[in-house]
């Protein structure tokens, strides 16, 4: 499978979905978890070295809730929720390869407590709206299924 058909073949179901900064949201139990799309990381490129912010913290909506270092470039990962962070993905800050390879499983960024899961989940998306997102802004990333 190619970068490309994996940006789309691979949007799972059963979370939600940030258009602005290409990260999903699962919501489970009063918790989320949280990573970035596969075409957020075709996007941003290959991912080596991850660092969370510190179990604890309060990071709102649209805020920094860890860095990713690429080939050329660090960036600030940007939170599509506001929550309370409970733990980073230490596996994933040791080997972060696991976010490239694995990113809706083992290559999660973040989980947490939403802070107002009610008041901003309005502004996500399901993988069907963001699936038309990403064929809005590239075309032939997108396999009609």
């Amino acid at each position: 499978m190619t970068m490309r058909q994996a940006c789309i073949d691979e949007i799972p179901a059963d979370r939600w979905y940030c258009r602005e900064t290409n990260m999903w949201v699962a919501y489970r139990a009063g918790e989320v978890l949280i990573g970035a799309t596969r075409f957020g990381l075709r996007l941003a490129g290959e991912v080596i070295a991850f660092t969370a912010k510190p179990d604890g913290a309060q990071i709102r909506r649209g805020k920094g809730m860890a860095t990713i270092e690429c080939h050329k470039t660090v960036l600030a990962v940007h939170a599509p929720v506001s929550f309370t962070m409970l733990s980073g993905n230490a596996a994933a800050e040791e080997r972060p390869a696991l976010i490239n390879a694995d990113p809706y499983a083992a290559g999660w960024m973040a989980r947490g407590r939403p802070l107002d899961w009610a008041g901003e989940m309005a502004a996500l998306c399901d993988a069907a709206g963001y699936r038309r997102h990403v064929r809005s802004l590239d075309p032939e990333a997108c396999r009609d299924d």
